[in-house]
């Protein structure tokens, strides 16, 4: 019959607990040199993206705060097709600067309604994931004019 000696098994443990220790500073200290990258060039990702016509483009675009990781900002961004591309003609930010969640809006879901019309003027409606917990965000109205954006 073999038994583990209880001297085998605290040493087993305390490798285990030192390399925990270790592994969890080496994430932290990687994790720390790119959230300073990370001010450079703040994360961003398109959650949305329509097509009024052929003159309009539309998007909706999540950007990660660079203060706090779990924060975020949505961009909404209107171009205009301009010989023959697309040129930003106005952008203009969804709620507050920072006052999204950064892992609900890039995760499954995000875009509870993102509606619009190809008409002249576009109206525009904007409801996204707050939280999984909390739900859609009251729709927030916009109207496309001419390639600017305006209160709806």
């Amino acid at each position: 019959m073999d038994h583990k000696s209880p001297m085998r098994s605290r040493t087993r443990r305390g490798a285990a607990a030192a390399l925990t220790v270790l592994t969890a500073a080496a994430l932290g200290a990687v994790g720390a040199g790119a959230s300073n990258a990370g001010a450079a060039a703040p994360q961003q990702r398109q959650i949305a993206s329509s097509v009024l016509g052929t003159d309009h483009r539309i998007t909706l675009t999540a950007l990660r705060s660079a203060e706090d990781g779990y924060a975020a900002s949505v961009r909404l961004q209107v171009y205009t097709r301009s010989d023959g591309a697309w040129k930003e003609s106005d952008r203009v930010t969804v709620g507050d600067v920072d006052g999204w969640f950064w892992y609900p809006l890039t995760g499954t879901g995000a875009v509870c309604r993102f509606s619009t019309a190809s008409t002249e003027p576009a109206p525009l409606t904007v409801s996204l994931l707050v939280t999984p917990s909390i739900g859609c965000s009251d729709p927030v109205h916009y109207v496309v004019k001419e390639g600017r954006v305006y209160a709806g």
